[in-house]
């Protein structure tokens, strides 16, 4: 959900989720303490931050200038988890919030009116929470999808079961949006030809741990995934893995989230 939706008066060429229908289209964090999460993140992934139209305690994320992420000092207002969640596009929330339901889906939060559109919070039949948008995406929506600062992952039970929880909500089938295909052990979500996410077995429901349990987990591309660690640490949070090429982190808050090397041709 973007927290900084602008009127589609301005006539920049905004684009809505009827144009990206089924894509992830935004990712968002929930935290407790607005300044916390503004210097940790400032600090691990250089981001810079800007005021939405909504107020405290919302923000804009910036890499470079481009958008990256929304976040919601919301986590203790709301009672709600601090986490990152993955947003995807929808044509009608309320539909889509149906659909996931009658699939065995949960909703934790609406659909709700936030205008210019509708968003909901909810949950896959195994527990990992994402997120639907419905409405205006950010006039610079499309440099994000392009600079493709973020990139998502669901680990799950069975990534052949949630490819077809996941499609039928988002009608990934249709062919009018995203196309799906399984290579070797993973399902892979492409969307105008770049893959936009990917799911992957192997995840356990009822283990203790929740960076093991079904959850969607957002990454970020950086151009020094150890630095990006070493930054995490001093700062309050914890370095859960580490590889050259990606590190799993938690923030201060206790969100979760993965930094990727850069791509070269990215």
């Amino acid at each position: 959900m973007d927290h900084d939706m602008t009127s589609s008066a301005r006539g920049d060429g905004l684009l809505s989720t009827h144009s990206v229908y089924g894509a992830p289209c935004w990712v968002s964090l929930t935290s407790r303490d607005l300044k916390a999460t503004e210097e940790f993140y400032s600090a691990v992934l250089g981001w810079q931050w800007r005021p939405v139209r909504l107020g405290e305690p919302f923000r804009i994320a910036l890499a470079d200038g481009v958008p990256v992420a929304g976040i919601a000092a919301v986590a203790a207002m709301w009672q709600m988890a601090v986490a990152w969640t993955p947003y995807f596009a929808v044509r009608s929330a309320d539909e889509a919030a149906s659909r996931a339901q009658e699939r065995g889906g949960t909703a934790a939060v609406g659909p709700i009116s936030l205008p210019p559109g509708r968003a909901a919070l909810l949950a896959d039949r195994d527990g990992a929470t994402f997120g639907i948008w419905e409405g205006e995406l950010f006039s610079d929506w499309d440099t994000w999808r392009t600079k493709r600062p973020a990139f998502i992952r669901l680990h799950t039970r069975d990534a052949f079961d949630a490819a077809i929880f996941y499609g039928e909500i988002f009608e990934w089938a249709s062919g009018r949006g995203c196309e799906v295909r399984y290579e070797g052990d993973e399902v892979v979500l492409r969307h105008e030809g770049e893959v936009v996410a990917r799911i992957e077995s192997g995840a356990l429901g009822a283990a203790p741990d929740p960076a093991v349990r079904p959850h969607w987990q957002v990454h970020f591309a950086v151009e020094d995934v150890a630095a990006c660690a070493r930054a995490a640490e001093r700062h309050g949070g914890s370095v859960l893995s580490l590889r050259a090429d990606e590190a799993v982190l938690r923030d201060a808050d206790g969100a979760q989230f993965t930094v990727t090397a850069r791509r070269l041709d990215g």
